[in-house]
């Protein structure tokens, strides 16, 4: 027989006299400590629906469908599959998208679709070949971070012109041609089409 060191006869003591390091919960209240992580809580003012929480979600339980025809991004989050590993909040582009609630820690359901939320965001679409640019508030966040360093990017004038309001869409919008011409610079364009349309202007 193995007798017990003095030391783990210590431990044992200091263990039987020690208040309990769990709670009662659900008995009584719980409440988590400082930094605890729980349920990522969205700021959809400050969520501008870039992608960057899902691509680095290691569960995927952040997932995201484009609506070509009606311009909208639908972000799901499954926090069913969440392992509240803090990633979204972390590499959020605006530090302010997504927070952990150090408060919110019970969402045990019956249902699991109880704990799965949509968010919707209007899609930026290139008007001439309709490929998905990115959201429009996400361009909007770039553009007000880039400021004036952005200057001639033909977009940032339609963004400016719609925060400011300085004229109504009837007097800015320009009809797209068939073939992209110097004029369809004042038009929504993705990459492809605005390096297709530069090459063009050049070789004139």
């Amino acid at each position: 027989m193995r007798y017990p060191k003095i030391r783990e006869l210590g431990e044992a003591v200091v263990s039987l006299v020690s208040p309990a390091y769990t709670t009662k919960y659900p008995k009584k209240e719980h409440v988590p400590f400082e930094n605890f992580r729980g349920k990522p809580v969205v700021d959809d003012d400050n969520c501008v629906g870039c992608e960057t929480c899902a691509n680095v979600c290691p569960p995927m339980a952040i997932t995201f469908e484009d609506d070509r025809e009606k311009g909208i991004r639908t972000i799901r989050r499954d926090y069913g599959k969440c392992i509240f590993c803090g990633q979204c909040e972390e590499h959020c582009i605006t530090q302010k998208g997504v927070k952990l609630s150090d408060k919110i820690f019970d969402m045990s359901s019956f249902d699991r679709n109880d704990n799965v939320e949509y968010q919707e965001k209007e899609l930026l679409i290139c008007k001439n070949c309709g490929a998905i640019i990115t959201t429009k508030e996400h361009y909007m966040f770039m553009h007000k971070k880039l400021g004036p360093k952005a200057y001639s990017n033909i977009m940032n004038l339609n963004m400016l012109n719609e925060k400011l309001r300085l004229a109504s869409e009837d007097n800015t919008e320009v009809a797209l041609s068939e073939d992209l011409r110097r004029r369809d610079a004042f038009n929504i364009l993705c990459p492809n089409c605005l390096r297709e349309l530069q090459l063009k202007t050049h070789g004139r």
